[in-house]
């Protein structure tokens, strides 16, 4: 039994391309950048044992102190995807029913659909901004609904839910399917592009409400495979940390001690990534106004963002004019879209192969009009 399908988004860690415009992590963390004397101090003193399920109590504690919830309410999971597997085989059986919106991280989805549960997608529109449309959420939901999968920032898009949507989507959903357990993917969370003060998190809006993250995205340190989920609700804490343990028992505390570094360095490397996310977003923009063939959606986070092909353009040939090039964008398709719609990650590359990726996403667009 195949409980999974090709995944097509795999080509980004298994596939090298020189000009990867698909993925959407900001600039990657250097191991050296973590390694201050106490750092290397602690690590010599390590002690190479399992860890506890919770997870290491100084990290769990640097998180709950920036989501507003306490330290007891967070369970550090394998990146942000562990997170998602682990709530979704806690409140999901064969035959319940969830809910989706696309276009999404293809595991949000594929998570669910392995564990053979009936899968209500509600598509977003980019001709609406991919805003959270909250009648249409609701009108999917059932007093069977278990689960309910969303993303502020979105991935692909970039786009943050409005705080007002969201709080009237619990609401709703609390007098439709009382049972069901709204996640909350907030991985681009931090992927600011400015000094602003990041929006607060979902993760104390309920009982009903679990947040996930990840060093992954916005700190540049998908290595680490060092992720969260909050829950306030402690029988569901509780559900969660028992399917951890018979699954995974603990992380690696090496990860876990790296990690804490890095929010020790909250501010330092997030400071970094912001400059060269601002930076790169204004090349992005600056080229997209140059280019009628395709509409640039703006992102309000994170690393990444969608543009739409002109009607005018193949989208078959584009693809292929772009692999011919060496370039690489992440279709529409891996995430429930159309592939006249695609991402494009501008934090992985520097400036100089960002910036030539782009002028061969020009020259496919030609070849393919």
């Amino acid at each position: 039994m195949d409980r999974f399908p090709p995944a097509p988004m795999a080509d980004l860690v298994d596939v090298p391309c020189r000009y990867d415009l698909a993925e959407s992590t900001s600039p990657p963390l250097l191991l050296g950048e973590l390694l201050t004397p106490s750092a290397r101090e602690r690590l010599d003193k390590l002690s190479i044992g399992y860890g506890t399920t919770p997870g290491d109590a100084e990290l769990r504690t640097l998180v709950a102190k920036d989501l507003g919830v306490d330290p007891d309410q967070v369970l550090l999971t394998t990146g942000g995807v562990g997170a998602m597997f682990l709530l979704a085989f806690v409140t999901l059986e064969a035959g319940d029913h969830a809910v989706v919106t696309t276009p999404c991280f293809p595991p949000a989805r594929a998570v669910l659909e392995s564990l053979r549960a009936e899968v209500t997608a509600v598509p977003l529109s980019f001709d609406a901004g991919y805003r959270l449309d909250v009648e249409a959420v609701l009108a999917a939901v059932r007093p069977r609904t278990r689960l309910v999968s969303l993303a502020s920032p979105q991935n692909p898009s970039g786009v943050r839910m409005a705080a007002s949507d969201l709080a009237d989507l619990v609401a709703g959903l609390a007098r439709v399917a009382p049972d069901a357990v709204v996640l909350v993917d907030e991985t681009y969370r931090d992927g600011a592009y400015d000094d602003d003060a990041v929006p607060a998190s979902a993760a104390s809006l309920g009982p009903q409400v679990v947040t996930t993250s990840s060093l992954s995205k916005a700190y540049g340190a998908p290595g680490l495979r060092v992720g969260w989920l909050t829950a306030t609700s402690v029988s569901l804490y509780e559900r969660l940390r028992r399917v951890k343990f018979n699954t995974l028992i603990s992380a690696s505390g090496v990860d876990e001690l790296l990690a804490v570094e890095v929010l020790r360095q909250r501010s330092r490397v997030l400071g970094e990534r912001r400059a060269v996310l601002r930076a790169a977003l204004a090349t992005l923009s600056s080229w997209a106004a140059t280019q009628p063939l395709v509409a640039l959606l703006p992102p309000d986070a994170g690393a990444l963002c969608c543009l739409r092909l002109a009607p005018s353009v193949s989208p078959d040939l584009f693809y292929s004019s772009l692999a011919a090039l060496d370039t690489r964008v992440a279709r529409g398709s891996w995430f429930f879209e159309s592939d006249r719609v695609f991402r494009v990650g501008f934090g992985h590359l520097p400036p100089d192969l960002f910036a030539e990726g782009l002028e061969r996403v020009g020259s496919a667009l030609a070849l393919a009009h």
